[in-house]
């Protein structure tokens, strides 16, 4: 049987205030619960992103030296040969500032793939809007770099002794996504990178890694490696183990230091297994998804306490006149479907207008932020979770009033 609608609009019309209320207390909650739902996702997305390392096996240390005086690459020779006979390390490498995904410090330069397009870069004084050229992500090593993070080279070679011997840059190895973006379909392997230090052979393209910062004006896969590392008075390593041994790997990566060489500090945060670097990194935004969940989650509750408690409210007015539909022969379904109907329209008319507000949010925060533009299907999304949520608050009540006996419209009052 069909539902008769001319009863509920004229039961709307007589409640048109409260009504209205509602509709834009649901549009408000479907604005914000939509443009929230998008950053939500963007964030999980953004903390979930693979670095591309062996991320459960690595762990960190870094050692700062007090005497000016010592031989750094010497030293650095010694500490390696230390760290890598320590029982359960599979793998160590020395790493330069700037040279682990997520570590905060960035070493960022240009490169072109031709040297027309890397004069056309010096014209304009960066790389920035010249085709062919970009800003890529430095990361250096010693040997041993790409076991120890667990690269995977998908074509080339890796550096020979000789190139990490140079005195400069003679070689580099370059990621999946940079090769793609300078010579779309072709093999990086024999090309010339083209830097404002001169060119340089490409001789190994690696798996896509992130860069140390995320989200800075650069493709977060735009990494080149090089050949050659700066050793200095501080040294930072990369130890690979088994994920059970990281903490007693560090442990005694800190005795095998102290004793390879001069008295070195080790800052509180000079270890770490790289699951903390990657926490650490991605704190404010795990933070900033408690709070988008915590409210989201506030403002549907209340809502569907609104919702709920305008229901029982108009259930309690409308005592004598549920009694008097049953009366006349109007069964329970039919009641209950009353009430559902009117949430609907209720419920839709705040969807609608929800979804024109959550656009025009998500316009404001587009200009005044530089977000994302919200894909439309988080619209009809948003809109089905507060119909959803309309009908099961409204429920409760709908139930207690298919319970109004047909006497009730005997009585007086």
């Amino acid at each position: 049987m069909a539902l008769p609608l001319k009863p509920i609009l004229s039961a709307l019309r007589h409640h048109r205030l409260t009504a209205m209320l509602l509709t834009l207390q649901v549009a408000l909650t479907c604005a914000i619960v939509i443009n929230a739902g998008f950053l939500l996702v963007e964030r999980i997305e953004r903390i979930t992103t693979p670095s591309g390392l062996v991320e459960d096996e690595l762990s960190v240390v870094t050692a700062r030296g007090v005497d000016e005086s010592t031989n750094a690459a010497a030293q650095q020779r010694t500490d390696l040969a230390a760290l890598r006979a320590l029982d359960g390390v599979k793998a160590a490498a020395a790493i330069d500032d700037g040279s682990l995904p997520l570590s905060s410090n960035i070493d960022m330069s240009g490169a072109c793939a031709s040297q027309a397009d890397l004069d056309r870069a010096k014209a304009a004084r960066g790389t920035e809007g010249i085709a062919g050229c970009i800003s890529i992500s430095i990361y250096s090593g010693s040997d041993g770099m790409l076991e120890a993070l667990g690269l995977r080279l998908l074509a080339g070679r890796d550096f020979t002794a000789t190139e990490r011997g140079a005195d400069k840059i003679t070689a580099v190895i370059v990621s999946r996504t940079l090769a793609q973006r300078l010579w779309p379909g072709e093999s990086p392997v024999g090309k010339q990178l083209y830097g404002f230090q001169g060119p340089v052979p490409v001789v190994g393209m690696i798996d896509d890694i992130l860069t140390p910062v995320l989200g800075i004006g650069l493709d977060d896969h735009m990494v080149m490696l090089t050949a050659r590392s700066r050793a200095g008075i501080s040294s930072t390593y990369v130890l690979r183990s088994a994920p059970q041994d990281r903490q007693r790997v560090l442990r005694a990566a800190a005795v095998a230091l102290d004793k390879a060489g001069p008295v070195r500090l080790i800052p509180e945060d000079g270890q770490r297994t790289y699951t903390q670097i990657r926490h650490d990194y991605f704190q404010r935004d795990t933070t900033m998804l408690g709070l988008l969940l915590a409210s989201s989650l506030a403002l549907l509750f209340v809502t569907a306490l609104g919702i709920g408690g305008l229901a029982n409210f108009w259930v309690g007015q409308r005592t004598r006149q549920i009694g008097i539909r049953r009366a006349v022969g109007a069964t329970r379904r039919d009641i209950l479907r009353h009430f559902q109907a009117e949430n609907f329209l209720i419920v839709g008319a705040g969807v609608v207008l929800g979804m024109l507000l959550a656009y025009g949010l998500n316009q404001l925060l587009m200009r005044q932020y530089e977000l994302d533009r919200l894909p439309l299907f988080y619209l009809p999304i948003g809109a089905a979770l507060l119909w959803a949520l309309g009908q099961l608050a409204v429920l409760g009540p709908a139930l207690r009033a298919t319970r109004v006996p047909p006497a009730i419209a005997t009585r007086g009052g």
